[in-house]
């Protein structure tokens, strides 16, 4: 379906996943058709900005999951086997990455006190200009890797890295108040008192001002622009093809605002969360890093993704139901 070239490998090293795909204008043209498609079927379903209730984010949930896998047959069918392997295992990762960073959204909506029925509307922006940026960063980091190989070496060490400070800082609190770009934005802008309605900018006396959801709407690209420095470097450790990294992030940002609202109802179940998520990064870290000299499979790789992602929620999951038991029957007894 899609045309592929060994050419393109010249300015890859064998050992690298992808390297050696094209795809041409048309593929790239219809992904952005569909991409775009969904987020404005996305906008039009929710514009009345209701308050999302946790039984309607499981539904919309699967669903998005359902789109992103089902991508999956469409680059095996066009590029092959390996190629679907490399996108669905980047998919996975930026999936399971991307908890933290709703998490993080969720603090910043709290500090904010941004009204339920605002919440979608400021997340479908911000995961909007988070798939703009994204592109940027992957075909930045590429380009890159693909003129500066020893960058692989520092890409991973940042993981591993990233990967100690996620499970040995798992307790950490996060004040959105000490964020330099909150100060700055406060300093420069006028903002109102509160919000006014869904609106991000207002006039008052022939005078622009900006309203609390703009400065959430700031605060949430910013954060995912500083996770994406730990996801892109993980993904780019799978594939190096521009489209198959970019359709993986696409996709698990697209699905990530029914997420939130999904995690805002299991939060405190998932007490591992931190501990799985720096394994995956440490693994990633580590295949980066060694990937010069030895290349693991991109199906065995997704397998230990998977496993270790599966692990976790198991393992949360029995946890708090232990916790919970033996709360019950401390009430029980009191």
């Amino acid at each position: 379906m899609f045309a592929t070239s060994a050419t393109a490998a010249t300015t890859a090293a064998s050992h690298v996943p992808g390297g050696d795909i094209l795809v041409p204008g048309w593929a790239w043209l219809a992904v952005l058709i569909i991409i775009i498609s969904l987020v404005t079927i996305d906008l039009l379903m929710h514009r009345d900005n209701h308050e999302v209730s946790f039984r309607e984010a499981v539904v919309s949930s699967l669903v998005w999951i359902g789109i992103a896998v089902g991508f999956t047959f469409v680059i095996w069918a066009g590029l092959g086997a390996d190629a679907a392997g490399q996108y669905l295992a980047g998919w996975l990762i930026e999936e399971s990455l991307s908890v933290d960073n709703v998490f993080v959204w969720a603090v910043i909506l709290q500090y904010f006190a941004v009204p339920k029925n605002l919440q979608r509307r400021v997340l479908f922006w911000g995961i909007f200009g988070a798939l703009v940026l994204r592109f940027v960063f992957i075909a930045g980091g590429i380009a890159l890797l693909n003129r500066l190989e020893w960058l692989e070496l520092v890409f991973g060490a940042i993981l591993v890295f990233t990967a100690w400070r996620m499970v040995g800082h798992a307790n950490e609190e996060i004040h959105p108040e000490n964020n330099p770009v909150l100060k700055l934005m406060r300093r420069m802008i006028p903002v109102t008192a509160d919000f006014e309605g869904q609106h991000f900018f207002v006039r008052r006396a022939g005078r622009l001002f900006a309203t609390p959801l703009f400065v959430v709407l700031v605060m949430v690209e910013t954060s995912d622009v500083v996770f994406a420095v730990d996801s892109i470097p993980a993904i780019l450790a799978i594939s190096r093809s521009t489209f198959i990294v970019f359709t993986s992030n696409a996709f698990a940002i697209l699905g990530l605002r029914s997420l939130y609202f999904v995690l805002l109802g299991a939060a405190d179940r998932l007490v591992h969360l931190n501990l799985g998520l720096g394994v995956i990064l440490a693994f990633v870290g580590i295949k980066m890093m060694v990937g010069p000299w030895l290349h693991m499979n991109t199906w065995l790789s997704l397998v230990i993704v998977a496993t270790i992602l599966a692990i976790t929620v198991f393992s949360s999951l029995r946890a708090t139901r232990k916790t919970d038991a033996a709360a019950s029957a401390g009430e029980k007894e009191g």
